[in-house]
């Protein structure tokens, strides 16, 4: 997680997609149960990963043979599965078997991400149960037929999108915005357990000298640097991260290793503008103080920054980004707002008297897939020059206690930080 994102693509004319609940086979999914109080044909608004409704999801999906649960077996291990809305029990259930062409990770960490936070506390779920968790790390331990690219021992990270692979966005290598696809944490189990069970390709390796720790972070470190990569970045200019949360500290990390003139970060947190000076920030500064903004454009000579990156999916930062671009900027959008976003006409003039470009950012892979989002956080952690530092974590909770650590997010501002779920002993 990250400031991840509920989003809708809408669905363009003439595209194949089933919407009469009637028309195609229920999705084969781990507890195929509506949740409490849902009537029949009943919409709710989907978490992050979902452009879809569950009704609407196409055939392809439910024609997936990963992992089926409907194929039971003999043993079992520990999850924590989401039961109602705000209930989280740490109960048995079927451990997931491998199959041809996946492999069977025991996991170490398991990361709450923001798009799991509505899920478990608003009723955000497609249904009920089901086991959320898709940013990652563990060892393999058991390899499905024909599986080449890990190994039993190997320490991987895992990529949680399940891309149809035949749809046109995925043709042209935009998995992220594939409209048939399936996602390992939300609309099958997760990694909120003993073990998960992945396909082949979404198992990623990392070097042993990187921690079990770096290695569920390598999700929002993917989130971040897909960002970069749509706006055609380099270096040489004024670089703005608007929020201090877990995608921004690594989108300021990744426009530092690409080059940068000077790479500021903007929150309200003293607490997280010093993490981000520990991990190479050039500038921070704390919008709360009177005055930031003349600070801000001080910084760079008055002209605004070359690339504004916008991570907090905040109503005022989205404002500010528009403020602080400079003429010809790239202003990117990799955060989602969960509140109405309204701009007045002075505001939205910026854009034009500026000429600047506007972009979105969704999800984090590119062709091959998962992509080189993925390798390159394999690579960079493993260099030292992808930083990781003790102040992303903010809790390391047991799973056992996962509805206590979601209670935590009740209050506002409580969680600074990642909180990992963990099955080591610690």
């Amino acid at each position: 997680m990250s400031p991840h994102r509920t989003h809708y693509l809408p669905k363009h004319p003439g595209e194949n997609t089933l919407t009469q609940k009637q028309e195609q086979p229920k999705p084969r999914l781990m507890f195929p149960k509506k949740a409490q109080g849902e009537s029949e044909g009943a919409t709710r608004s989907p978490p992050r990963d979902s452009h879809i409704s569950q009704n609407e999801i196409p055939p392809l999906i439910s024609e997936r043979k990963f992992p089926s649960f409907h194929e039971r077996s003999t043993k079992l291990m520990k999850a924590a599965v989401v039961t109602a809305n705000e209930e989280v029990q740490y109960q048995e259930i079927e451990e997931p078997q491998v199959s041809k062409g996946t492999v069977k990770i025991k996991v170490r960490y398991s990361g709450i991400c923001g798009s799991d936070i509505p899920r478990v506390l608003n009723n955000g779920v497609h249904f009920y149960p089901i086991v959320l968790g898709h940013e990652f790390s563990g060892d393999v331990v058991e390899v499905g037929e024909g599986v080449t690219k890990v190994k039993v021992g190997d320490r991987v990270s895992g990529a949680p999108l399940l891309p149809c692979m035949k749809c046109d966005d995925c043709q042209q290598g935009n998995f992220s915005l594939c409209k048939h696809y399936s996602f390992i944490g939300s609309r099958q189990q997760g990694s909120n357990a003993d073990y998960v069970v992945v396909p082949e390709q979404n198992a990623v390796p990392f070097d042993k000298s990187v921690s079990y720790e770096q290695g569920a972070m390598f999700e929002p470190a993917t989130v971040a640097i897909h960002g970069v990569f749509q706006n055609d970045y380099h270096g040489g200019e004024y670089v703005a991260i608007l929020g201090g949360g877990t995608v921004g500290m690594f989108t300021m990390q990744w426009t530092k290793i690409f080059g940068s003139r000077k790479v500021v970060v903007f929150d309200i947190s003293d607490e997280r503008l010093d993490l981000a000076k520990r991990l190479g920030a050039d500038e921070v500064i704390n919008t709360k103080e009177e005055g930031y903004m003349e600070k801000a454009m001080a910084i760079t000579g008055g002209k605004g920054y070359g690339f504004v990156f916008e991570t907090a999916g905040q109503v005022p930062t989205m404002h500010m980004a528009f403020e602080l671009a400079a003429n010809k900027a790239h202003v990117c959008f990799i955060g989602t707002p969960h509140e109405n976003l309204t701009f007045t006409p002075k505001q939205w003039e910026n854009m034009n008297r500026k000429e600047f470009k506007l972009t979105g950012s969704w999800m984090s892979y590119s062709a091959p897939y998962p992509g080189r989002e993925w390798d390159l956080t394999a690579h960079y952690f493993a260099t030292g020059q992808l930083k990781f530092d003790p102040g992303f974590i903010y809790k390391k909770i047991p799973m056992s206690q996962t509805q206590e650590a979601f209670q935590l997010f009740k209050t506002p501002g409580l969680v600074q930080g990642k909180i990992l779920l963990s099955n080591e002993e610690e």
